[in-house]
């Protein structure tokens, strides 16, 4: 029979897992001595305290500021945040108009500027798009912008000849007579290059600083997404900005409307010219007398530009939010913006066009700093009932499987090990934060970690049930019970994920230490546990079935199993041919026709009456011999 690799070499498996772990927190004192990294995992809110704002909307105007204004603030500075690596930050609305940000830790200051300061709707020019990653040299467009950048420096030395004429060794007084006409040219030619931009659609605005920038700049990069007034930059110059989901990045010209013009903006169904309904969601958007003005002004320029100068791009805290092309002139500022939208996103850009309309700031009314005194103290009671469920499962697990339960708690070990290096090495690279609700997570993982140990154990105790040896025994049982477990965590890994993507707040703590936890439990049943029993198997104290083992087939109810040639072997012993067979009597299972062994108290009439002759003659019982098909007569 063909074996597998893990069962060949188990322990290159428990090496390798081993190195993983080595690697892990290698690379965590490492990051404790060269960066910011701690090899305890940081802590949320409700566990460490913070820094807590409370916002208020003012405006200069008399705006009316209702719940979707709030909810649209909340979700600008939830992005800011989020973007910014600060993880299990609370950001809600107190009162229905205040805003109340509650930062975990020692919150940098950049990070509470990007709280503390407003968001504006800006409408700028597309000037050029691209894709979101940083460009580097490539030769064809380095060559051609090469050409564009150097011929003033390289036509120089054209013009001057000296270059060639000092190679030479000639006389050198004569590019020194050209060196002053020469150079005069050469001053008067940026000034030449550099017209006046026409209009803020006019491809003059890209100089060769802001092309380099442009094609350097990357969207990826989870710091050119936060937002904020550093990425608005200035309003009468061309800027690039990124798409607000990071999907391209834009080069822009000049503000040319404020979102303070904006009047109205709604959606809904699209309503055609005649007054029928379509199913295709857009996005309505008007504008006040001055920006209706404008827009017309905009709309009559950008339809005559080819794409894609003939858009028009929404920019809100300095990303751009939509950027839809012009395919007729506005003349009464009444626009509608189409695409490929859904009843959600068509009122997402809505509310964000009417937030940008709104002339709002936010006034810090107070910013303190939050103990952790009761999250403290359910950390503790928290930490305290799973070092107590845990102590149960270990020694439930020793009573039940005795030697086998050191097995299990060996392996919550390594399962609680490897949780808490990743846990602490996401706090350090992704600036995650374990919460009360994350704790709750992982000692529910208790339960199902050791459930799936259990799940193999009982499979290999029903194996040595059937006559099997400890080594076919766990293999056959691995097969079989490696499905099981697989489905199983698949159901609690699902589980997690819908719980993460559809619940706010702390249960999303919850849902993602459980899913961690749940893929830890695979790797160390497949890298650790069935490795170690492929060990164990192999050992005297398990492999021949110890009392204390939790392996011993005679304890387990173990049957014996017919070999052939009308010989019985006890359970767990292996088909030795040399070895004497166990005769059939009426304490032992006798063979059957069919191969499979009778079970003791079901032997036939011949065999139940032989036996009686002989427990009254007292004679021992024979050995079997021929086929398993005799009758059991005495000879």
């Amino acid at each position: 029979m063909a074996t597998t690799p893990t069962r060949r070499r188990p322990v290159r498996t428990l090496v390798t897992l081993g190195v993983l772990i080595l690697l892990m927190f290698g690379g965590l004192l490492a990051g404790t001595q060269w960066s910011n990294a701690s090899l305890t995992p940081k802590l949320a809110l409700d566990l460490e305290g913070g820094t807590q704002i409370i916002l208020t909307p003012v405006s200069d105007e008399d705006v009316e500021i209702d719940e979707e204004t709030i909810a649209q603030a909340i979700d600008i500075i939830r992005q800011r945040v989020d973007a910014s690596g600060v993880a299990e930050a609370e950001i809600t609305s107190q009162g229905g108009r205040n805003i109340v940000v509650a930062l975990p830790g020692t919150p940098s200051e950049e990070t509470l500027d990007l709280v503390r300061q407003s968001a504006r709707m800006l409408f700028r020019p597309v000037l050029a798009v691209s894709g979101p990653e940083a460009t580097t040299a490539v030769e064809d467009p380095a060559a051609d912008e090469g050409t564009a950048t150097e011929d003033p420096a390289a036509e120089d030395p054209a013009t001057e000849d000296p270059a060639t004429e000092d190679a030479d060794g000639s006389a050198t007084e004569e590019p020194a007579t050209e060196d002053p006409a020469a150079e005069e040219p050469a001053a008067e030619e940026p000034a030449a290059e550099a017209p006046e931009p026409a209009d803020p659609s006019d491809l003059a605005w890209v100089t060769d600083e802001l092309a380099a920038e442009f094609e350097a700049y990357d969207c990826t990069d989870e710091a050119n997404l936060t937002g904020g007034p550093d990425l608005v930059g200035p309003e009468d110059a061309a800027v690039v900005a990124c798409d607000a989901s990071g999907f391209a990045k834009y080069l822009l010209g000049p503000v040319e409307v404020e979102g303070t013009s904006i009047d109205d903006a709604t959606s809904g169904l699209r309503v055609t010219q005649t007054g029928a309904v379509t199913n295709e969601w857009v996005v309505n958007l008007s504008f006040d007398g001055e920006g209706t003005r404008t827009f017309r002004d905009v709309t009559t320029r950008l339809l005559s530009l080819e794409p894609p100068r003939n858009q028009f791009a929404m920019v809100l805290d300095g990303l751009v939010i939509s950027a839809p092309s012009v395919n007729t002139v506005i003349p009464d500022g009444n626009a509608e913006i189409s695409g490929d939208f859904d009843r959600e996103s068509a009122g997402t850009l809505a509310r964000q066009l009417s937030f940008g309309s709104l002339p709002l700031t936010f006034e810090v009314q107070s910013e303190q700093q939050i103990s952790a005194t009761l999250g403290s103290e359910q950390l503790e009671r928290g930490l305290l009932a799973g070092a107590i469920g845990l102590a149960l499962v270990a020694l439930y697990s020793l009573a039940q499987y005795r030697g086998l339960g050191l097995v299990t708690i060996g392996s919550l070990v390594v399962a609680g090990l490897v949780s808490y290096g990743l846990i602490a090495l996401l706090s350090w690279v992704q600036g995650y934060r374990l919460s009360l609700a994350g704790v709750a997570g992982l000692i529910v993982a208790i339960g199902i970690t050791a459930d799936s140990f259990i799940v193999y154990f009982e499979r290999i105790r029903d194996e040595l049930r059937d006559g099997r040896t400890l080594v076919a025994a766990v293999d056959a049982a691995w097969t079989r019970a490696r499905r099981t477990i697989l489905a199983s965590d698949a159901i609690s890994f699902l589980a997690a994920v819908v719980l993460y993507f559809l619940a706010v707040g702390g249960v999303r703590g919850f849902a993602f230490t459980l899913g961690l936890t749940t893929v830890v439990d695979l790797v160390v049943v497949f890298l650790f546990t069935h490795p170690l029993m492929l060990l164990l198997a192999r050992t005297r104290f398990f492999g021949q079935g110890h009392r204390l083992s939790g392996l011993d087939p005679e304890q387990l109810g173990g049957r014996s199993r017919y070999v052939g040639r009308g010989r019985v072997v006890a359970a767990g012993q292996p088909a030795d041919r040399g070895a004497p067979a166990r005769p059939a009597s009426a304490s032992a299972p006798s063979p059957s026709t069919d191969g499979e062994p009778v079970a003791a108290g079901r032997m036939t009439i011949a065999e139940r009456r032989a036996a009686e002759r002989r427990a009254a003659a007292g004679a021992p019982a024979p050995a079997p011999e021929g086929d398993a098909g005799t009758d059991g007569k005495d000879l």
